[in-house]
């Protein structure tokens, strides 16, 4: 599931890339497609780090669970509301969203692994 995942979003890249030197090499510097790019570029780098982080810390005891398919999920519903936010309001408040999101699985992220429980 992952590897399907992760190729769409690698196929959606690079046809974004070439349609984004295109429109580089005709003059348009913001097109949609750029920022498709820019989005999904994010949105890789966080679901990369997010994983590599979880596996050392899951490594060293220090989280008990982590499941990247629930990460792909808001990536794909919080990506869109951040490609929406930055083609109508800009890259400000677009880059808003992504860090609302990236806190939003950090929060997922400690539920899952029994943060806000009470001690037995």
């Amino acid at each position: 599931m992952i590897k399907f995942v992760l190729l769409t979003f690698l196929t959606i890249l690079a046809l974004g890339m070439a349609v984004t030197v295109a429109g580089r090499f005709f003059g348009r510097t913001e097109s949609r497609a750029s920022i498709l790019v820019s989005v999904i570029a994010h949105w890789l780098a966080a679901y990369v780090l997010w994983t590599f982080g979880a596996g050392l810390a899951h490594r060293y005891g220090v989280l008990t669970a982590y499941d990247s398919y629930l990460f792909v999920i808001l990536a794909v519903v919080v990506g869109f509301w951040h490609y929406r936010t930055r083609l109508e309001r800009g890259r400000q408040q677009g880059l808003a969203v992504f860090v609302g999101g990236q806190l939003a699985w950090l929060v997922i992220l400690l539920v899952q692994n029994g943060l806000f429980r009470s001690p037995p």
